[in-house]
C-alpha cells in the first residue's frame, strides 16, 4: 500500500499565497465594493433597459452615502472613483472631490478639500483608471531592473515563482500586482524626494489605485505645465537650474524619472514641481538607464532652449552621469571626464 502523502507543507503554502494574494485585492479595503463584488459567470448578457436604470440607481445611492462629492463623475467613472478615493475620506484626508484637473490613459487627477487636521486646504488625488480603461505601454522599458512592490512598498520575495507566473501570464491578479508596484514607485519617490528638498508634491497617502499628495494651484485653477507657459526671460534660467537639480537628486537615489518633459512639470507662482513618476527608471540593472535619461535631458533642454536658455543636452547628461554614477557606457570615464575637465578624484 502506498503511504499518503503529507500535503500540510502544499496546504501551508497556498494559505501563504491566498493571504498574499488577498494582500493585492484592490477591493480589501472597501466594505461596500466587497459586498458589490460577485462570483464571476461564465456569460455575461445585455443589459437590459430595466438593468441600466438600476445601476444608475445604486450608483445614485453610494454618493449619497457617507462619502459624499461635489464633483459629478460620469456613469463609467463614477464607481471605481469612489471607491479609489473612499479610503482617503475614512483615514480624514480629504473631504470632498470637487473637479476633475486632468484625465489621462493611465491615470486621472482631482482636485479635493483636504481635511482640516492635514494642515492644508486641498489636495490631489491621482486615481489610476480600471484595465479596461488603462493601455500602459513599454513599460517593459522601465521595469527592467525594478523589483515588484507590494501595497506596503516593500520588495516582493524573489523566490515567489507563482506571483512572477502571474504577472508574467498578465492574469487579473498578475494585472492588480503590476499595477500596484507601479503606483507604489511612484509613491515612495515622491516621498524620497520630498524628504531630501525635491521640487515634488508632498505625498499624504495611497492605496492599490490611488495616490493622494499635495495639489498645486487655487481653487480656481490647477498649475499648467511648463509646456502652457511662456516664461519671462529674467526667470528661465534659474528654474532650468531647479530642474536640472532635482534630475540629479534622483540619480544621486539611483533613479531617473524616465519621462520628463515640459507637459510634466508644472508652473505656479515663479516656481516648478516635477510629477509622474510611476515609470522611474532603476539606474542599477536596467542597461537602457544613460539613453533614457539623455532623453529626458534633450526635452528639458529643447523647452527651455525656446525660453532663452540654451545649454547642451549631451554635455549636461555626462556631467552628472559622472558626478553620480562614475562611469559612461561605452567609453573610459577618465578620459571622457578629462575631456570635460572633471575631476573624479
Amino acid at each position: 500500500m502506498n503511504p499518503v502523502p503529507d500535503r500540510s507543507y502544499l496546504d501551508s503554502a497556498n494559505d501563504e499565497y491566498e493571504a498574499f494574494e488577498e494582500q493585492f485585492d484592490p477591493l480589501r479595503h472597501n466594505r461596500r465594493a466587497r459586498r458589490r463584488r460577485k462570483p464571476k459567470a461564465q456569460h455575461t448578457p445585455k443589459k437590459t433597459q430595466h438593468d441600466i436604470v438600476e445601476a444608475i440607481a445604486e450608483t445614485a445611492i453610494a454618493l449619497e452615502g457617507g462619502f459624499q462629492i461635489s464633483y459629478q463623475p460620469s456613469k463609467y467613472e463614477a464607481e471605481w472613483l469612489l471607491a479609489s478615493l473612499e479610503s482617503f475620506y475614512d483615514e480624514h484626508l480629504i473631504t470632498d472631490v470637487v473637479a476633475l484637473v486632468k484625465g489621462g490613459k493611465e491615470a486621472s487627477v482631482y482636485q479635493c478639500a483636504a481635511d482640516p487636521s492635514t494642515g492644508v486646504e486641498w489636495l490631489a488625488a491621482k486615481v489610476y483608471r480600471p484595465r479596461k480603461f488603462r493601455a500602459l505601454r513599454n513599460d517593459a522599458l522601465y521595469r527592467e531592473g525594478r523589483e515588484i512592490l507590494t501595497p506596503e512598498g516593500r520588495p516582493v520575495k524573489k523566490n515567489d515563482h507563482r506571483l512572477m507566473r502571474a504577472i508574467g501570464k498578465k492574469s487579473a491578479f498578475g494585472v492588480q500586482v503590476s499595477q500596484t508596484s507601479w503606483l507604489m514607485y511612484e509613491y515612495t519617490m515622491l516621498h524620497a524626494l520630498h524628504a531630501v528638498g525635491g521640487a515634488v508634491p508632498r505625498p499624504f497617502g495611497a492605496n492599490d489605485n490611488a495616490i493622494l499628495m499635495g495639489y498645486c494651484g487655487d481653487a480656481q485653477i490647477a498649475a499648467p505645465p511648463l509646456s502652457e507657459v511662456r516664461l519671462e526671460p529674467d526667470e528661465a534660467p534659474a528654474l532650468f537650474g531647479e530642474v536640472m537639480r532635482n534630475i540629479e537628486l534622483m540619480l544621486a537615489r539611483g533613479f531617473v524619472h524616465g519621462d520628463l518633459s515640459a507637459y510634466n512639470i508644472l508652473y505656479w507662482d515663479g516656481t516648478i514641481t516635477l510629477i509622474d513618476f510611476p515609470q522611474v527608471v532603476a539606474v542599477q540593472g536596467n542597461r537602457n538607464a544613460y539613453f533614457i535619461l539623455q532623453r529626458d535631458i534633450q526635452r528639458v533642454c529643447e523647452y527651455f532652449a525656446r525660453q532663452g536658455v540654451r545649454r547642451d543636452a549631451n554635455t549636461l547628461l555626462n556631467e552628472l552621469w559622472l558626478r553620480q554614477i562614475g562611469w559612461l557606457p561605452g567609453q573610459r570615464a577618465a578620459e571622457e571626464a578629462a575631456s570635460l575637465g572633471i575631476d573624479l578624484d
